[in-house]
């Protein structure tokens, strides 16, 4: 349930932002845009599908980016590890057979 919790925050997220473009497009009025709109028979049906058009962008963008922003588990490599150790002194043979017997006997 939080993935789709998560989907829907953010698809309200990129359905506000496809409304305010269109709402800032009709305001601006770029090539004469509004006033093509207003002027045909049905004004809705195109208010519709430039909405719907913004909105399936927008609200897809968003919970695709929320998705990949989502932390993925570390994985450690083998250089890494290296690095992780090069500030630990290194054991001696003794010290590691130590180290497995103190193990065994606790396990």
């Amino acid at each position: 349930m939080p993935l789709f919790r998560l989907l829907a925050i953010n698809l309200a997220i990129g359905a506000c932002a496809a409304a305010l473009l269109v709402g800032g497009l009709l305001l601006i009025n770029p090539a004469h845009l509004r006033d093509l709109i207003f002027a045909d028979d049905a004004p809705g049906v195109a208010i519709f599908l430039l909405l719907g058009s913004f909105l399936v962008t927008f609200g897809s963008a968003a919970m695709g980016s929320a998705i990949m922003a989502q932390a993925a588990p570390r994985i450690v490599t083998a250089r890494r590890v290296s690095a992780l150790n090069r500030d630990r002194p290194a054991r001696t043979n003794q010290q590691a057979q130590e180290a497995r017997q103190t193990h065994a006997r606790a396990g």
